[in-house]
């Protein structure tokens, strides 16, 4: 579990960073303080979950953490940074840069689901790439200001779900 509970811990933390730094306009401000809110509370109730358990956050016997997964996380900072430098070419909005960041975490959790053969981790990234992707659509149309929600809160809620789910069905 401890594995495990370390890859809903990681989730957990993105998605509530997600959140809290996206749940701004357009959205309303008591609104925006409730998603922050109920993030914190679910980002409490993986570690409360994972915990009673039997996991805690560590590396030992890190078979899950191996090779393939340093190549997928070495890709996804290429891919970041070679995505925020085109971005940056092209002028695009700043709210691009959460649709890219939500695009390319999909695209992570994709391989990673493929190199740990895991389906739940497979549905977690594909929301994440659909979401991400969907901001980027939005960037040229009267939508951008949602690019933030769309992008980034529904992608820290996303993450923030798989790792409540991940945690419940290790116990």
């Amino acid at each position: 579990m401890r594995q495990q509970f370390l890859g809903a811990l990681i989730g957990a933390a993105f998605g509530t960073v997600f959140v809290l730094v996206n749940s701004g306009d357009p959205v309303p401000a008591a609104l925006g303080w409730v998603l922050r809110a109920l993030a914190v509370v679910a980002l409490a109730a993986v570690v409360v979950l994972g915990v009673r358990a039997g996991g805690r956050p560590t590396l030992d016997d890190r078979p899950v953490f191996g090779p393939s997964y340093r190549v997928i996380v070495i890709g996804e900072v290429v891919l970041l940074i070679a995505g925020f430098f085109v971005l940056s070419l092209l002028e695009a909005p700043v709210q691009a840069n959460v649709a890219w960041i939500a695009t390319v975490v999909g695209i992570h959790f994709v391989a990673l689901a493929s190199a740990w053969k895991t389906r739940s981790i497979l549905v977690v990234g594909a929301l994440l790439t659909v979401l991400g992707l969907v901001g980027l659509v939005l960037l040229g149309t009267a939508a951008l200001p949602w690019v933030p929600f769309v992008s980034g809160v529904l992608s820290g809620v996303t993450l923030l779900g798989g790792s409540l789910y991940g945690v419940r069905r290790a116990r």
